[in-house]
């Protein structure tokens, strides 16, 4: 690859535009694999942070996928209605509720995030595994960047 040079401004314009055209492509991506399941796009965000994150309140859950508390409820009855999730009484304290991922959930949620790891590895195909190295390092530093500077 050549390398071009181009100011630091300029630089940054450029990354921000292929940032923003890559984040499209795999949100397309991924509603076009959605599409194949009986899950939306927020709840699949939804289930996704369950998965990782275990059980979670409707608030703690509404906080990680940006949405509006009534908004998470809505989302969280229909995935309820379609034996995704169920809510469950904190054993610490009775007067909590949490969301809890069922077993059709999990399966779904793993399919997709197989389905979408597939896509990536097709994109990544003619990557060298020094590229792919560097690419994963590179993406690190920058979501680390990303939260230290979203947490000021």
């Amino acid at each position: 690859m050549e390398k071009e040079v181009l100011e630091p401004a300029e630089s940054i314009k450029k990354m921000e535009k292929q940032l923003r055209y890559i984040s499209g492509m795999i949100k397309q991506n991924g509603r076009k694999i959605l599409n194949n399941y009986p899950i939306t796009s927020p709840q699949f965000v939804a289930l996704q942070w369950l998965l990782e994150e275990g059980d979670l309140t409707i608030g703690e859950l509404s906080n990680k996928i940006s949405l509006a508390f009534s908004t998470t409820t809505d989302l969280v009855d229909r995935m309820e209605k379609n034996e995704l999730v169920e809510r469950v009484r904190d054993t610490n304290d009775r007067r909590v509720v949490r969301i809890h991922l069922l077993e059709k959930g999990k399966t779904i949620i793993r399919e997709v995030i197989l389905e979408r790891q597939d896509y990536l590895g097709k994109v990544l195909n003619k990557f060298s595994e020094d590229e792919k190295h560097s690419l994963n390092q590179l993406l690190d530093f920058l979501y680390q960047e990303m939260k230290i500077v979203n947490e000021k």
